[in-house]
Order: structure tokens, then C-alpha cells, then sequence
């Protein structure tokens, strides 16, 4: 994939994204009007992602039902407030992850970033990957743990700002456009937290990387 095509997918959300916009606003002008039921919909189309984020977030289970399970309430209860500006994905997720950034501050807890969850078409996550790849049998189950210890006390050094953005792009896939609209900051700042969480992220694990 060339540079031009990466940024493209990055900035943009994709067709199909779109077509669940659409659908899920469909849904949620039912629920305005007056047609209760149907946020199960919308609840069990998005309660995985939504806990997946959030326990990626908090690593703690019991924490990230309990904040999903808040998030979607609160969405239920503002959902009249809801005009369709942005996607209902985005306008939830912003509830979830910032119920989550609540909840982390609040306990100020270790959020640990899982190697298994990383997408590979990303050039830092890649690397990672063919580092693994080069290892196998015993020493590439001890070399996993080394690394997992050494990725997760490295993303300690990033504020919860610059983790937030890496979570909801390397493992949720969202685009630059859809971390903005949940965080509620610019694409340009979504970009600049990524790159600067990316050196750092390098720069610690260098003795890891492919050479």
C-alpha cells in the first residue's frame, strides 16, 4: 500500500462505515420516536466493540462491563439529544471513551496494550510482527512476554490523551476523522498525538524492532 492510499484510509471512514451510519439512524429516529425497544438494536450491535475498547482502555473486565454497561445508559438518556451530526459509532464511542478517561483518572490504573490486537497493515505494528515472526518455539513465547512487558511500560510514558488515540487506532481501526470526533479534537491534533506516541513507542522498543 503506498503512502497516499494509507493517509486516504486514515483521514476517511470507509463506504461501508457509511451504510451503518445510515442505518443506525434509521434505528435511533425510531427510538426518538417513542419506539423504546429498538435500542437492543443498537445495544447488541455494538456492546463488543464498545466493552472491547473499554477493557483495552482500563485492562480490567469487571471495570469495563460496568462502564459499558453506564455508557450505554447514558446514551440511552441523551439519545433525544441526538441529531445526527456525527455517526451514532462515534457519538457513542465518545460517551464510552470518555467514561473510561473518567475512570482512569479517577483510579489512575495501568492500561496495558495487547500485542494480539495490533493491525498489521500499520508500518510500527508490522515491524513488531516480523520481530516475531523471526522468533520461534521457546524463544519466541519468551521473547512475546519480554516484549508485551516492555510495550506495556512504554505506553506508560504517554499521557492517557496519546494512549487514548493509539487504542482506538490500532486496535479499533477507527480513522483519524472518527478519533477526533470521539475525543473531541482536530484531525491535526489526532495526527500529531499519534506520530509523537509512535517515536516514542519506537524509540523504547528499538532493541526489539527488525534492524
Amino acid at each position: 500500500m503506498n503512502a497516499s492510499r494509507a493517509l486516504d484510509k486514515s483521514l476517511v471512514a470507509s463506504p461501508e462505515r457509511k451504510l451503518e451510519a445510515d442505518a443506525d439512524l434509521e434505528v435511533v429516529r425510531r427510538i426518538q420516536g417513542g419506539d423504546v425497544a429498538a435500542y437492543d438494536i443498537l445495544v447488541r450491535k455494538y456492546r463488543e466493540r464498545v466493552l472491547g475498547i473499554i477493557y483495552n482502555m482500563t485492562s480490567n473486565r469487571e471495570d469495563a462491563a460496568d462502564l459499558a454497561q453506564d455508557a450505554f445508559i447514558k446514551a440511552f438518556q441523551s439519545i433525544q439529544r441526538f441529531q445526527g451530526q456525527a455517526s451514532f459509532f462515534t457519538w457513542l464511542y465518545r460517551i464510552a471513551v470518555n467514561s473510561a478517561l473518567s475512570h482512569l483518572r479517577k483510579n489512575r490504573l495501568r492500561s496495558f496494550f495487547s500485542l494480539e490486537a495490533i493491525r498489521e497493515e500499520d508500518p510500527m505494528s508490522r515491524e513488531v510482527i516480523d520481530a516475531l515472526t523471526d522468533k520461534t518455539g521457546v524463544n519466541r513465547d519468551a521473547f512475546v512476554r519480554e516484549l508485551q512487558e516492555k510495550l506495556n511500560d512504554a505506553m506508560q510514558k504517554l499521557s492517557i490523551n496519546h494512549r487514548t488515540v493509539v487504542t482506538l487506532f490500532e486496535i479499533d481501526g477507527l480513522s483519524h476523522q472518527e478519533i477526533a470526533e470521539v475525543v473531541g479534537c482536530s484531525v491535526g491534533t489526532v495526527r500529531s498525538r499519534l506520530h509523537y506516541a509512535k517515536q516514542l513507542l519506537q524509540s523504547e522498543l528499538q532493541a526489539y524492532l527488525p534492524r
